[in-house]
């Protein structure tokens, strides 16, 4: 196979063709025997852990127990800063019984047979807040087994039957004869079973009896971040490093077509020039002599992309016209009752159309891999949220067998959605490729990552609303113009769902009960790769829905909360975080001093939020003075790291409303570094107060949770004040 890579496109096209793209995107989809294996399996996990002792032992392919009672937690999800490296671990310390005072926390090895995802297939993929929601189930009958193991081992040991034994803290016990012994003792001696013990949900134990889930645990990454020696992908270090800068086409899609690279060549320290498809890159001795030489690459490109007639502007007036046209009925993506009848039927009609921009993605550490080949070998440190995408990648368009691909992840500097996508990783094979035996170090500068972006699509939605002669909402019918994200990076799956995109479409459905609820996809590519933003639907999806529920309510003189809980009579747990959050802000207190409240709702990711925001307005511009939230997402496993997680995707979209725009002229991003695209600045940082209510509920996705009622909370509250309707985001610069 060639070393070329023209655009995610074709390296997306390019997996999914491929023979190999079911082993290289899910290497094994045995999802029921996750962090099950025993036997042979256990030797080969031992191997894999560095900081094992010779006589330690596997119980479950999730734990390493050592002679000294320590045990050694393998973290299956990307860390990225949102805590999954504790979470997880606490899951199968729970209910294994191990002394968390005695664990320690390794990032799992790249192998998805052990660690995969259910919720992605069995794919190592961290992202759509799935992470918890999909390995918690797993982990939990994973960690009772490992305790089943360990209880049983200890029974043998003593001749007593197991049922008369109990575990806890790393120890075995049998009470009868006041003997116990330590999980590190067993491990001295214990052989694995034939067959795991049978297990199932109903011997799990209650949430009464959580030790750690739901308790204040001391998140395992903080230390190393605070002193510095945690390792990113762009601290990897190793004999031989050098470094590669990538001149990219100006548009996505464009190659090269004539090279003139001899005064780049003639600066010293350049090791190579190598093309890489969409961009051409130079290795050097330091990042510094690569940045210089590209700087004087002479590079003419091809104008044939697609992407190259793409104005955005253009773009959104043709998607509002799209939207509004109700004869393009598109895809039904959810349906209830009979929406146009009720709406004919209703004593009130309520329309209105929104618009959402692109924005960027911004992640503290810019993207990086690490890539050193060997044969046909080839090694990679990158901070991806995917081992599956990245080894996908690399096999089809780098021509490495899967088994030949070796991923390590390293932490990451903000992923967000971005690190979901590859090509970075991709690029890096590529030029590691062009010069075998030397170890690579490929890093985008903030220009690059801008001119690269994969931003969170181009929206236009369209609502029509109906209420009887008593303000009751009767008749919904919401109509969605945007562009695709599963129907580019993953078209067998997009196909097999109907063509329902459900990245760009997620949290359309909800909780309110609505007799008549028609939503409509209509779907465009226009040659711009859109992709997994930060909340991404629900972002712009619960703006447009939550701000027609206030101007509804307004309008038919209402009270917006009220509305709201009726909307969510059969959901308890929704209308318990409306009524919380209403006694955190003192919601009915009217605000004076040109201040006022706006209330949003969210359900989506299975967790349900309720948020107040208190605003002003000085010249037209609004400010955020507190934001309130009442979180109910389940059992919560880190309880302050939720409350981290809300006030972070609060802060997150609160930015993304009130300025974050990137548009394209010609298919180029007109905004290429923050002097031109302009993120929440401190100052304008509201205070946040998060209060988490746990239930007896399976865990919902917490990590995006945040994001979507803001926006719309705060457009609510700019309309008390001014009397104005908010339908574009991010907002007008003056409201």
């Amino acid at each position: 196979m060639t070393s070329t890579l023209s655009s995610t496109n074709s390296i997306t096209n390019t997996i999914s063709n491929s023979k190999i793209s079911r082993r290289s995107f899910v290497i094994g989809t045995g999802s029921g025997a996750i962090g099950l294996s025993f036997g042979a399996a256990v030797s080969t996990f031992a191997a894999l852990n560095a900081t094992a002792q010779t006589t330690s032992f596997t119980p479950i392919a999730w734990v390493n127990i050592a002679p000294d009672n320590t045990a050694t937690i393998y973290s299956p999800a990307s860390e990225m800063g949102q805590g999954t490296m504790t979470a997880l671990p606490i899951v199968i310390a729970e209910n294994m019984e191990l002394d968390w005072a005695k664990c320690k926390v390794v990032h799992a090895p790249a192998d998805p047979k052990r660690f995969g995802n259910p919720k992605f297939g069995g794919g190592m993929i961290t992202g759509s807040s799935r992470t918890v929601v999909g390995y918690y189930q797993a982990l939990r009958l994973s960690g009772l087994q490992g305790k089943l193991v360990m209880m049983e081992a200890a029974a043998k040991t003593w001749g007593v039957p197991v049922g008369e034994v109990t575990a806890s803290m790393s120890m075995v016990r049998h009470a009868a004869s006041n003997r116990s012994i330590s999980y590190g003792e067993i491990a001295k001696t214990a052989q694995a079973p034939a067959e795991l013990p049978k297990v199932d949900a109903k011997m799990l134990k209650p949430m009464s009896e959580f030790k750690l889930v739901g308790k204040e645990v001391a998140r395992v990454d903080l230390p190393n971040k605070v002193n510095g020696s945690a390792v990113y992908g762009i601290d990897t270090r190793m004999p031989g490093l050098h470094y590669a800068a990538v001149l990219h086409a100006p548009v996505q899609g464009e190659k090269p077509e004539k090279i003139d690279d001899a005064a780049a060549k003639a600066v010293a320290g350049v090791k190579a020039i190598v093309p890489i498809g969409g961009g051409v890159a130079v290795v050097a001795d330091s990042f510094f002599t690569a940045l210089k030489a590209r700087a004087l690459l002479n590079v003419t490109w091809t104008n044939t992309a697609k992407g190259r007639k793409y104005d955005s502007d253009v773009a959104m007036k043709e998607f509002v016209a799209r939207s509004e046209n109700l004869g393009d009925a598109g895809v039904t993506y959810f349906s209830h009752g009979d929406a146009a009848k009720e709406i004919a039927g209703g004593a009130r009609t309520f329309k209105a159309t929104y618009t959402s921009e692109h924005v960027a993605q911004f992640t503290m550490e810019p993207m990086n891999t690490t890539a050193k080949v060997d044969g046909d070998k080839i090694e990679i440190w990158t901070p991806s949220q995917t081992v599956a995408f990245v080894v996908g990648g690399v096999a089809a368009v780098g021509g490495f067998k899967p088994e030949n691909i070796k991923v390590n992840i390293t932490l990451l500097g903000g992923g967000y959605g971005r690190r979901v996508e590859a090509e970075y990783a991709v690029e890096a094979m590529l030029i590691a490729k062009a010069v075998p035996g030397v170890p690579v170090q490929m890093i985008w500068t903030r220009e690059d990552d801008m001119l690269r972006s994969k931003p969170r699509p181009l929206t236009a939605q369209h609502l029509i609303a109906s209420v009887d002669a008593k303000g009751k909402l009767i008749g919904f019918q919401h109509r969605v113009v945007a562009e695709t994200i599963y129907g580019r990076v993953l078209p067998p799956a997009f196909k097999a769902a109907g063509n329902k995109d459900a990245p760009v479409m997620e949290g359309a459905d909800g909780v309110y009960a609505i007799p008549g609820h028609l939503v409509q996809q209509c779907l465009e590519d226009r040659g711009i790769a859109c992709s997994f933003w930060r909340g991404v639907a629900p972002g712009y999806l619960k703006f447009a829905i939550e701000t027609m529920i206030d101007e509804i309510a307004a309008e038919t003189k209402q009270d917006a909360l009220k509305m709201r809980m009726d909307l969510a009579a059969k959901s308890p747990r929704a209308q318990a975080v409306m009524q919380e959050v209403a006694k955190m802000s003192d919601y009915a207190r009217p605000r004076t001093d040109g201040r006022a409240l706006g209330f949003a709702f969210s359900d989506t990711w299975t967790s349900f939020i309720g948020m107040v925001v208190e605003v002003s307005m000085y010249q037209g511009k609004p400010t955020v003075h507190k934001i309130w939230a009442a979180v109910d997402c389940g059992h919560a496993l880190t309880p302050k790291n939720i409350e981290t997680q809300i006030e972070g995707s609060a802060i997150f979209g609160l930015s993304a409303a009130l300025g974050e725009k990137l548009s394209y002229k010609a298919g180029e991003p007109q905004q290429r570094n923050l002097g031109a695209y302009t993120l929440l600045r401190a100052a304008q940082t509201p205070i946040v107060t998060v209060k988490v209510m746990p239930t007896d509920n399976e865990p919902g996705g917490i990590g995006e949770v945040g994001l979507p009622p803001v926006a719309p909370a705060v457009a609510n509250a700019i309309a008390k004040l001014t009397g104005k309707r908010i339908r574009t985001l991010p907002f007008p610069e003056s409201a």
